[in-house]
């Protein structure tokens, strides 16, 4: 399974990115899909996460901010982000997995990350 991560880029704080994901080569459906983040020093962590039902779960910091989304039949999921602030900087990652797992999640597959930088 191959999952390839863009639109990562340098933005000032308040403004909006939005991250997508393309995922190929899964053989069962991936229930579960989110994006999680590592900043310098720091554990990865689950921004948010979406089920193929739709079903939509955020981290604390990033509610009201950010949203996922997905589309099925493409195989996609991308996170909108909106007011992003200086510590939203991190590498992100899009996973996937066909399990959902709603607490704690740590999923099966990984992208290679997309670096989001916000300055201040």
């Amino acid at each position: 399974v191959q999952l390839q991560a863009s639109g990562g880029g340098l933005v000032q704080a308040g403004g909006s990115l939005t991250l997508s994901c393309q995922i190929s080569g899964n053989t069962v459906p991936l229930n579960h899909m989110g994006w999680y983040r590592q900043a310098p020093g720091k554990q990865r962590e689950l921004v948010a996460s979406i089920t193929s039902g739709g079903r939509s779960d955020y981290a604390e910091f990033v509610k009201d901010r950010f949203t996922i989304s997905r589309d099925n039949a493409k195989n996609t999921v991308h996170l909108q982000m909106n007011n992003l602030r200086p510590d939203d900087t991190a590498v992100y990652y899009c996973a996937a997995d066909p399990v959902v797992v709603l607490v704690n999640p740590w999923m099966d597959y990984w992208g290679k990350g997309t670096l989001v930088t916000v300055s201040s």
